[in-house]
């Protein structure tokens, strides 16, 4: 991280003063990937709050313990709507179930590939979309080279701090972090500026 925040603080230097601002960010990777993906699923839109409260429910639908694949497939809509999940909040994660009992979706290599690869697999997934992958590389992952474009957080901090006249679209971001040499640590790029918004991003 002390290499990431060098680079960044030597390339950038409105990046530099938000470094200056803020405390050190931490990265902390696991390799819990499925659990990771059904947690994502149930908090999209959701305050932490709400989150956290339909996730205990959830768990305590297969008496308290995170279910297997399996396990969820065993349940219908009916009964996964029951703890408070969106009716298509439960057909993403029986989707997501089924997908990885097929094998269209597989944990096992999953560190062996590319951030775009990544993307095409887990998207295959219905309710998964980009941002929510990019979230998953960052924080799940860990990995530190992830451009989240898509994230409204990002493009109000990269305009408030490049000072710009509008909302940056994908390509602008991209060539703002080009041309500030942040690569290859972009994600720490844009965890400082979700702290200039004091934003926290929520997977």
């Amino acid at each position: 991280m002390d290499e990431a925040l060098s680079h960044l603080s030597s390339s950038d230097p409105r990046l530099a003063f938000l470094i200056e601002a803020h405390t050190k960010p931490a990265f902390l990777p696991h390799t819990n990937y499925y659990h990771e993906l059904v947690d994502s699923i149930i908090s999209q839109q959701l305050s932490v709050k709400a989150a956290r409260t339909i996730e205990g429910r959830f768990k305590d639908l297969f008496g308290g313990e995170f279910p297997s694949p399996e396990q969820i497939l065993e349940k219908d809509v009916e009964e996964l709507r029951a703890v408070g999940l969106s009716r298509p909040k439960a057909r993403y994660i029986q989707d997501l179930a089924m997908k990885i009992l097929d094998g269209t979706v597989t944990f096992d290599t999953l560190d062996s590939l590319t951030n775009q690869e990544i993307v095409d697999e887990l998207t295959k997934v219905k309710g998964i979309g980009v941002w929510t992958v990019h979230m998953f590389l960052m924080f799940c992952m860990g990995r530190l080279d992830v451009l989240p474009v898509g994230d409204l957080g990002i493009r109000n901090g990269i305009m408030k701090l490049y000072e710009l006249d509008t909302l940056p679209d994908a390509v602008a971001i991209e060539t703002i972090a080009r041309a500030n040499k942040w690569h290859p640590y972009e994600s720490v790029a844009s965890w400082y500026i979700w702290q200039s918004l004091d934003n926290t991003p929520s997977v």
